[in-house]
């Protein structure tokens, strides 16, 4: 089951970042084809592969598995952002969320 899982969220990922199985291979100082045999479930990463991959993205292993949340990295930006507003301000980017979510 996890494997598939994380075969299928390294693949999101990675495409939602805009960068080739081989071009993340490579930068992870892997053979090029490493990714690509994760993705297509004949290997698994070692967990200090996987640590090396949550890395590239600039997510936890938490936030890696988290199938909730589509874009892990955007929302710990949004999270590190909304932290710095008053309140105020931070109850109408609430009122704005809300509102965007009501019509889903």
């Amino acid at each position: 089951m996890y494997e598939n899982f994380l075969s299928d969220r390294l693949a999101e990922l990675r495409i939602q970042k805009g960068i080739s199985a081989r071009d993340m291979s490579l930068t992870l100082g892997q053979a090029n084809n490493y990714i690509n045999t994760i993705e297509n479930r004949k290997s698994l990463p070692s967990m200090q592969s996987f640590f090396y991959i949550c890395e590239f993205f600039g997510i936890t292993p938490q936030e890696f598995f988290d199938a909730g949340n589509s874009n892990p990295k955007m929302l710990k930006e949004f999270i590190q952002e909304a932290k710095k507003l008053d309140s105020e301000s931070f109850s109408h980017i609430l009122g704005i969320m809300k509102a965007l979510n009501k019509d889903k």
